[in-house]
Protein backbone atom coordinates (compact mmCIF):
# COMPACT_ATOMS: atom_id res chain seq x y z
CA UNK A 1 0.00 0.00 0.00
CA UNK A 2 0.98 3.65 -0.37
CA UNK A 3 2.61 6.20 1.94
CA UNK A 4 0.29 9.23 1.96
CA UNK A 5 0.88 12.66 3.53
CA UNK A 6 -2.13 14.71 4.65
CA UNK A 7 -1.83 18.49 5.14
CA UNK A 8 -4.97 19.74 6.90
CA UNK A 9 -5.39 22.14 9.84
CA UNK A 10 -9.00 21.15 10.59
CA UNK A 11 -8.68 18.35 13.15
CA UNK A 12 -12.09 16.83 12.38
CA UNK A 13 -11.49 16.61 8.64
CA UNK A 14 -7.94 15.37 9.13
CA UNK A 15 -9.16 12.57 11.44
CA UNK A 16 -11.75 11.49 8.86
CA UNK A 17 -9.10 11.38 6.13
CA UNK A 18 -6.67 9.45 8.32
CA UNK A 19 -9.32 6.94 9.37
CA UNK A 20 -10.49 6.32 5.80
CA UNK A 21 -7.02 5.93 4.32
CA UNK A 22 -5.66 3.76 7.13
CA UNK A 23 -8.68 1.46 6.86
CA UNK A 24 -7.72 0.90 3.24
CA UNK A 25 -4.22 -0.21 4.22
CA UNK A 26 -2.27 2.99 3.56
CA UNK A 27 0.45 4.40 5.81
CA UNK A 28 -0.36 7.97 6.85
CA UNK A 29 1.62 10.96 8.11
CA UNK A 30 -0.44 14.07 8.87
CA UNK A 31 0.54 17.72 9.24
CA UNK A 32 -1.34 20.85 10.39
CA UNK A 33 0.78 23.25 8.34
CA UNK A 34 3.11 23.56 5.35
CA UNK A 35 6.31 23.92 7.37
CA UNK A 36 6.04 20.53 9.09
CA UNK A 37 4.96 18.94 5.79
CA UNK A 38 8.02 20.16 3.87
CA UNK A 39 10.34 19.10 6.69
CA UNK A 40 9.03 15.53 6.42
CA UNK A 41 9.10 15.57 2.60
CA UNK A 42 12.80 16.41 2.84
CA UNK A 43 13.30 13.25 4.90
CA UNK A 44 11.09 10.84 2.97
CA UNK A 45 9.05 11.29 -0.19
CA UNK A 46 5.47 9.97 -0.07
CA UNK A 47 3.56 8.23 -2.85
CA UNK A 48 0.78 10.85 -2.72
CA UNK A 49 -0.16 14.04 -0.85
CA UNK A 50 -3.64 15.26 0.12
CA UNK A 51 -3.38 19.02 0.69
CA UNK A 52 -5.92 21.52 2.01
CA UNK A 53 -6.01 24.95 0.36
CA UNK A 54 -6.46 27.10 3.47
CA UNK A 55 -3.65 26.59 6.00
CA UNK A 56 -2.33 28.76 8.85
CA UNK A 57 1.13 29.48 7.41
CA UNK A 58 0.47 29.46 3.64
CA UNK A 59 -2.06 28.10 1.18
CA UNK A 60 -2.23 24.87 -0.77
CA UNK A 61 -1.59 26.63 -4.07
CA UNK A 62 1.82 27.82 -2.85
CA UNK A 63 2.65 24.34 -1.54
CA UNK A 64 1.93 22.77 -4.92
CA UNK A 65 3.92 25.47 -6.73
CA UNK A 66 6.92 24.75 -4.53
CA UNK A 67 6.56 20.99 -5.07
CA UNK A 68 6.45 21.42 -8.84
CA UNK A 69 9.60 23.56 -8.95
CA UNK A 70 11.71 20.98 -7.07
CA UNK A 71 13.14 18.16 -9.20
CA UNK A 72 12.62 15.65 -6.39
CA UNK A 73 8.92 16.43 -5.91
CA UNK A 74 7.75 17.74 -9.28
CA UNK A 75 6.05 14.43 -10.11
CA UNK A 76 4.54 13.85 -6.64
CA UNK A 77 0.80 13.08 -7.06
CA UNK A 78 -1.28 15.75 -5.29
CA UNK A 79 -4.98 15.97 -4.45
CA UNK A 80 -6.16 19.39 -3.27
CA UNK A 81 -9.03 19.59 -0.79
CA UNK A 82 -10.91 22.85 -0.26
CA UNK A 83 -14.14 24.51 0.81
CA UNK A 84 -13.77 26.87 -2.15
CA UNK A 85 -16.21 25.56 -4.71
CA UNK A 86 -16.15 28.00 -7.61
CA UNK A 87 -14.98 26.87 -11.04
CA UNK A 88 -12.23 29.52 -10.90
CA UNK A 89 -10.83 28.00 -7.69
CA UNK A 90 -10.80 24.54 -9.25
CA UNK A 91 -9.07 25.79 -12.40
CA UNK A 92 -6.48 27.63 -10.30
CA UNK A 93 -5.72 24.48 -8.33
CA UNK A 94 -5.27 22.35 -11.43
CA UNK A 95 -3.23 24.98 -13.27
CA UNK A 96 -0.95 25.30 -10.25
CA UNK A 97 -0.07 21.65 -10.70
CA UNK A 98 -2.54 19.63 -8.62
CA UNK A 99 -3.53 16.28 -10.14
CA UNK A 100 -7.04 16.27 -8.69
CA UNK A 101 -9.39 18.52 -6.70
CA UNK A 102 -12.00 17.57 -4.06
CA UNK A 103 -14.63 19.97 -2.74
CA UNK A 104 -15.67 20.06 0.91
CA UNK A 105 -17.80 18.50 2.19
CA UNK A 106 -16.88 15.20 0.58
CA UNK A 107 -17.72 11.59 1.33
CA UNK A 108 -15.21 8.94 2.37
CA UNK A 109 -16.16 6.98 -0.74
CA UNK A 110 -15.31 9.94 -2.99
CA UNK A 111 -11.97 10.48 -1.25
CA UNK A 112 -11.00 6.82 -1.59
CA UNK A 113 -12.02 6.60 -5.23
CA UNK A 114 -9.92 9.68 -6.10
CA UNK A 115 -6.93 8.36 -4.15
CA UNK A 116 -7.12 4.92 -5.77
CA UNK A 117 -7.44 6.38 -9.27
CA UNK A 118 -4.49 8.75 -8.83
CA UNK A 119 -2.25 6.10 -7.29
CA UNK A 120 -3.10 3.73 -10.12
CA UNK A 121 -2.12 6.34 -12.73
CA UNK A 122 1.07 7.43 -11.00
CA UNK A 123 2.29 3.90 -10.32
CA UNK A 124 1.67 2.91 -13.93
CA UNK A 125 3.68 5.94 -15.10
CA UNK A 126 6.61 5.02 -12.85
CA UNK A 127 6.66 1.27 -13.46
CA UNK A 128 9.42 1.42 -16.06
CA UNK A 129 11.41 4.09 -14.21
CA UNK A 130 12.13 1.95 -11.15
CA UNK A 131 15.07 -0.45 -10.94
CA UNK A 132 15.07 -3.00 -8.11
CA UNK A 133 17.81 -5.35 -7.00
CA UNK A 134 17.19 -7.22 -3.76
CA UNK A 135 16.59 -4.65 -1.04
CA UNK A 136 17.80 -1.75 -3.21
CA UNK A 137 15.26 0.32 -5.14
CA UNK A 138 16.26 3.13 -7.52
CA UNK A 139 13.60 5.51 -8.81
CA UNK A 140 15.15 7.29 -11.79
CA UNK A 141 12.24 9.74 -12.25
CA UNK A 142 12.27 10.95 -8.65
CA UNK A 143 16.02 10.54 -8.28
CA UNK A 144 15.49 8.55 -5.07
CA UNK A 145 17.30 5.45 -3.80
CA UNK A 146 16.08 3.35 -0.89
CA UNK A 147 17.45 0.35 0.97
CA UNK A 148 14.95 -1.77 2.92
CA UNK A 149 12.42 1.03 2.35
CA UNK A 150 14.64 3.74 3.87
CA UNK A 151 15.69 6.60 1.57
CA UNK A 152 19.45 7.00 1.09
CA UNK A 153 21.02 10.40 0.37
CA UNK A 154 23.38 10.16 -2.61
CA UNK A 155 25.28 12.77 -4.56
CA UNK A 156 24.46 13.13 -8.26
CA UNK A 157 27.50 11.08 -9.34
CA UNK A 158 26.87 8.41 -6.71
CA UNK A 159 23.33 8.08 -8.01
CA UNK A 160 24.49 7.84 -11.63
CA UNK A 161 27.16 5.31 -10.67
CA UNK A 162 24.65 3.12 -8.84
CA UNK A 163 22.18 3.34 -11.73
CA UNK A 164 24.89 2.33 -14.22
CA UNK A 165 25.89 -0.68 -12.11
CA UNK A 166 22.26 -1.76 -11.52
CA UNK A 167 21.37 -1.49 -15.21
CA UNK A 168 24.36 -3.72 -15.94
CA UNK A 169 23.79 -6.21 -13.09
CA UNK A 170 25.99 -9.27 -13.46
CA UNK A 171 28.30 -7.62 -16.00
CA UNK A 172 31.84 -6.74 -14.94
CA UNK A 173 32.59 -3.09 -15.67
CA UNK A 174 36.15 -1.81 -16.00
CA UNK A 175 37.11 1.45 -14.32
CA UNK A 176 37.58 3.05 -17.72
CA UNK A 177 34.13 1.89 -18.81
CA UNK A 178 32.62 3.42 -15.66
CA UNK A 179 34.57 6.67 -16.08
CA UNK A 180 33.46 7.01 -19.67
CA UNK A 181 29.79 6.23 -18.96
CA UNK A 182 29.31 8.13 -15.67
CA UNK A 183 31.90 10.92 -15.86
CA UNK A 184 32.36 11.20 -19.61
CA UNK A 185 36.11 10.63 -19.37
CA UNK A 186 38.29 7.57 -19.97
CA UNK A 187 41.73 8.36 -18.63
CA UNK A 188 43.53 5.65 -16.69
CA UNK A 189 45.02 8.21 -14.31
CA UNK A 190 41.52 9.11 -13.10
CA UNK A 191 40.57 5.56 -12.09
CA UNK A 192 41.04 6.47 -8.41
CA UNK A 193 37.89 8.59 -8.74
CA UNK A 194 35.86 5.43 -9.34
CA UNK A 195 37.39 3.63 -6.35
CA UNK A 196 36.60 6.53 -4.00
CA UNK A 197 32.98 6.77 -5.18
CA UNK A 198 32.51 3.00 -4.92
CA UNK A 199 33.77 3.12 -1.33
CA UNK A 200 31.33 5.86 -0.24
CA UNK A 201 28.48 4.26 -2.21
CA UNK A 202 28.99 0.94 -0.42
CA UNK A 203 28.94 2.71 2.94
CA UNK A 204 25.74 4.62 2.18
CA UNK A 205 23.95 1.52 0.88
CA UNK A 206 24.71 -0.27 4.18
CA UNK A 207 24.04 -4.01 3.75
CA UNK A 208 23.00 -3.33 0.15
CA UNK A 209 26.58 -2.23 -0.54
CA UNK A 210 27.69 -5.86 -0.31
CA UNK A 211 26.21 -6.37 -3.79
CA UNK A 212 28.98 -4.24 -5.33
CA UNK A 213 31.85 -6.67 -5.84
CA UNK A 214 35.44 -5.82 -6.71
CA UNK A 215 36.94 -7.76 -9.61
CA UNK A 216 40.67 -7.57 -8.96
CA UNK A 217 42.72 -5.74 -11.61
CA UNK A 218 39.56 -5.21 -13.69
CA UNK A 219 36.79 -3.18 -12.08
CA UNK A 220 33.41 -3.74 -10.39
CA UNK A 221 30.22 -5.73 -10.80
CA UNK A 222 26.77 -5.48 -9.21
CA UNK A 223 25.40 -8.84 -8.12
Amino acid sequence: MALIYIVEDDNNIREIEIFALKNNGHTICDFPDAQSFFKKVGEKLPDLAVIDVMLPDTDGYEIVKKLRTDSKTKKLPVIMVTAKTTELDMVRGLETGADDYIKKPFSVIELMSRVKALLRRSMADEQEKIIELGNIKLNDERHVVSVDGENIELTFKEFELLKFLMINTGIVMTRNNILHSVWGIDFELESRTVDMHIKTLRQKLKNGGERIKTVRNVGYVME
